[in-house]
């Protein structure tokens, strides 16, 4: 497994290089604006309706699915996956019907803040893209498919499809058309769904239209994805409180928190997901069969991985903000004022990076075992304190404060999920990884220190991006050989019993 993490890592790093260049592009053509402003919010509320509904269901299909895969014949796994594929239709018909009837007063709630001008683009734009939950739902499916029989390759490629398209209708839509921002999005999330179809049915599947509401396979996927759906629908309305509150603050600030929080699930993306990825099937498959020390030995060694590549990309992050944002968007209408509100809510969307990226395992974690209460609780104590520190820190820190709430409401549920997690299942070495944890932080301050002083004497030589390349790689060179030389961690992330 070891191996197909690095594969899928090295993968996520190409489709996650290839959506900066994605973000760049529209950066360059659009700044931080009120029509990236509008483009992004029609883009948040597809996302959000399908993420309350969708997302919930799509992951109590894994667990159900491996339970159905053990001594089941082909035809019950393929009734199963027809069934919720299509259930998962008729929701995303309710949504894009509801979304069509209520347009104006449903934008209106996503950015209170926008002028009329950007309401109307906001409208324009969101009747367009909600078409594109109907073949993101199908393709979530699709993909949760293929990684249970270990093809995790596929469904990490069909991001480069999705940039790829994106970057052609950015393009477009400056030269002749905005509206072509909103349709390319529905292309690109079509261009998805086709890519993995011939996957699925090399595994077997077959799509028949048929739809059982009576099944009990489909009830206790519901069931179980009904707490999910809460603490999932409760990400998305941070999300939500946190652009809406940007709106009002300034015009383009939606936009810089979309770019900075890109910026650091660039970090997730790359270190983080590829392990989720590959930890839940395998996870699911040791609840399943009751292989509950194996289960804990995996999530110990995923907790070390983590904190190896995260902590330290976090102070880097920190320390570099400002030369990042310069360096990936300050460029055509991205201004002076763009670049200083992307840098400042990036530093302080880093702070809790590894709040996001241990949040995402402890969660799957408990998925794996079929308790989606659990996280969905301690979701919503989260998203109280982000409510109230946004409306704090946002009145004395503007965006940055926007930013600092997340990060501190996210290691906030990370922590209560831990606390959760052990009382379900008992330790699982949290004394060794706590000391682990710590000898990381101290190499990635040292790492930090040296990187610092490395950018500022080589910046007036060799000028801000060659010296910021440089002090990254002297940086990650100091890093590892500390690790070697303490003997802190050997990178074993899904090895278990």
């Amino acid at each position: 497994m070891k191996k197909t993490v690095v594969i899928i890592m090295g993968l996520s790093i190409a489709t996650k290089l290839l959506g900066f260049i994605r973000e760049t592009v529209l950066a360059y053509f659009y700044g931080a604006s009120n029509i990236s402003d509008a483009f992004l919010i029609s883009l948040t509320i597809p996302d959000t309706l399908f993420e309350f509904i969708g997302i919930g269901l799509v992951t109590s299909f894994i667990p159900i699915y491996c339970d159905i895969k053990k001594g089941a014949k082909s035809g019950m796994r393929n009734y199963y996956m027809n069934n919720v594929t299509n259930f998962l239709l008729l929701l995303c018909t309710s949504i894009t019907i509801l979304v069509w009837a209520f347009t104006p007063q449903i934008v209106r709630i996503f950015a209170y803040g926008f002028t009329e001008e950007t309401l109307a683009l906001g409208v324009n734009f969101t009747r367009i893209t909600v078409l594109g939950i109907f073949f993101r739902g199908v393709t979530y499916i699709f993909k949760g498919h293929l990684q249970i029989y270990n093809n995790y390759i596929v469904p990490e490629l069909v991001g480069v499809f999705f940039s790829l398209v994106m970057i052609l209708s950015i393009v477009f839509s400056h030269q002749y058309c905005i509206t072509i921002l909103a349709i390319g999005f529905v292309l690109a999330k079509t261009v998805e769904f086709i890519f993995v179809i011939p996957f699925a049915y090399k595994r077997g599947y077959r799509y028949k239209v048929f739809l059982n509401l009576h099944d009990e396979n489909l009830k206790r996927m519901i069931y179980l994805a009904l707490p999910g759906i809460m603490g999932i629908s409760i990400d998305q309305l941070n999300t939500l409180i946190d652009r809406t509150i940007a709106s009002k603050i300034s015009v383009g600030g939606i936009s810089a928190l979309n770019y900075a929080f890109m910026l650091d699930m660039f970090i997730i993306g790359v270190f983080v997901l590829p392990i989720a990825t590959v930890l839940y099937p395998k996870i699911s498959k040791m609840a399943a069969d009751g292989n509950i020390k194996g289960f804990k030995k995996v999530l110990a060694n995923a907790i070390n991985s983590i904190s190896l590549l995260v902590i330290p990309a976090t102070i880097g992050a920190v320390i570099f903000a400002e030369p990042i944002v310069k360096l990936l968007f300050g460029r055509g209408a991205f201004d002076g004022q763009a670049v200083s509100m992307t840098y400042n809510a990036l530093i302080f969307y880093s702070v809790g990076m590894i709040g996001f990226g241990l949040r995402e395992i402890f969660s799957r974690a408990f998925y794996s075992i079929q308790d989606t209460k659990t996280p969905m609780i301690n979701a919503a104590i989260a998203m109280a304190m982000n409510i109230i520190l946004n409306i704090i820190l946002s009145k004395y820190m503007g965006i940055g404060g926007l930013a600092l709430a997340t990060s501190i409401s996210a290691i906030f549920c990370m922590l209560l999920l831990l606390i959760s997690l052990r009382k379900k299942i008992g330790p699982f070495e949290i004394g060794k990884i706590s000391i682990t944890f710590l000898k990381i932080l101290y190499a990635s301050l040292i790492m930090g220190i040296i990187a610092k002083f490395s950018f500022k004497y080589l910046t007036t030589a060799l000028g801000e991006s060659l010296s910021l390349a440089a002090a990254v790689g002297i940086g990650a060179v100091n890093y590892f050989s500390i690790i070697y030389l303490m003997k802190i961690y050997k990178f074993e992330p899904l090895r278990g019993e």
